[in-house]
């Protein structure tokens, strides 16, 4: 086991399963036998409004506050989320970001409008990369499994076993659920 310390910012909507996505994350990162630390920060998650989760995990994790520069990985499921959090990322992190935009309650009511070419703008400033989850949640049979495909992509990206997060899935999403996920999983870790 590796001495240093991961950091890793989950950020979207209420509603995309932002929650779900970090207690995969932690719980596999407990399952390879590391210290976790999992905090979560509600905006009006049940309105559309921000989510962020923090996971931390290492030999020994005594916060679970990731601030500004000090995220390895930031894990968007929203374009506009993934923007807001950059100043979170550290040097040479990398940003993993869902293409699919969601309407703030400002850009709903006429308020302001979303600003535009947000990928470009992020593509530019960091390591990213933009995947239409979405899209892949369909092919797996649920749009709700967008968090899934994105714990996929970041999944390939770690160095714990593919086994690990599998079994991982199978014991923290509900049964009804599984097939969908597990799909989802395999998709996004194949992208």
């Amino acid at each position: 086991m590796a001495n240093k310390t991961k950091n890793i910012m989950i950020v979207g909507v209420g509603g995309q399963g932002t929650l779900l996505a970090s207690r995969i994350l932690g719980n596999v990162a407990i399952s390879e036998g590391y210290d976790v630390k999992v905090s979560e920060v509600h905006g009006m998650s049940q309105r559309g409004g921000s989510v962020v989760t923090y996971v931390k995990y290492g030999e020994k994790v005594y916060s679970p506050i990731i601030d500004y520069g000090e995220a390895d990985t930031i894990l968007a499921f929203e374009l506009l989320e993934a923007y807001r959090a950059l100043p979170y990322l550290k040097k040479g992190g990398k940003i993993i970001v869902n293409s699919q935009t969601i309407d703030p309650m400002p850009v709903i009511t006429g308020a302001m409008k979303y600003p535009e070419n947000i990928a470009d703008k992020i593509s530019e400033m960091v390591d990213t990369t933009i995947v239409d989850a979405l899209t892949a949640a369909k092919e797996a049979g649920n749009i709700k499994a967008v968090n899934v495909v994105l714990i996929g992509v970041l999944a390939k990206s770690t160095d714990i076993p593919y086994e690990k997060w599998i079994e991982t899935i199978k014991t923290t999403v509900p049964a009804k659920f599984l097939d969908v996920n597990l799909k989802a999983f395999e998709i996004g870790y194949n992208l």
